[in-house]
């Protein structure tokens, strides 16, 4: 991060949507591989296959996406998604890095903001600093990195 905080830039939607692509096709295709026999096992069977969906996959995929965007927001400031997008979470107080506690909340938020028909995506459309529900939770910004 630059230590002139007069070249932040909020990031675009595009870009964050970009990002969120990203990540999203990422964390999927680590579960598919997790789980991979499983669904072999039950590909056969929409009726099976739904239900193991219901069933064995929500939860691990709900606990690795929280994870994921919670370490990696902490650690590196953005995701893999972010990184290719160019951009980066930032703490909206202090302009700088985010503590774990508020990547641990963003991404508690994050899931939240999936769960509900990804309203609290649909929240950053309507405010002038692009803010999700995940980013009021955690006090954080996604500027140009």
């Amino acid at each position: 991060m630059s230590d002139n905080t007069n070249d932040l830039q909020l990031a675009s939607l595009r870009s964050r949507a970009t990002a969120f692509v990203i990540d999203d096709l990422l964390v999927t295709a680590i579960i598919i591989i997790i789980f991979w026999d499983n669904i072999m096992a039950v590909s056969h069977d929409v009726n099976a296959m739904m239900l193991f969906m219901k069933t064995e996959l929500v939860m691990p995929l709900i606990f690795l996406k929280f994870v994921y965007h919670a370490l990696f927001t902490w650690y590196y400031g953005a995701t893999v998604g972010k990184i290719v997008a160019k951009i980066k979470v930032i703490d909206s107080d202090t302009w700088g890095r985010v503590t774990p506690f508020s990547a641990i909340i963003r991404s508690l938020g994050r899931i939240f903001s999936e769960m509900f028909f990804y309203i609290g995506f649909l929240i950053g459309f309507f405010n002038d600093g692009r803010k999700t529900f995940h980013d009021f939770t955690g006090k954080t910004l996604v500027v140009n990195a």
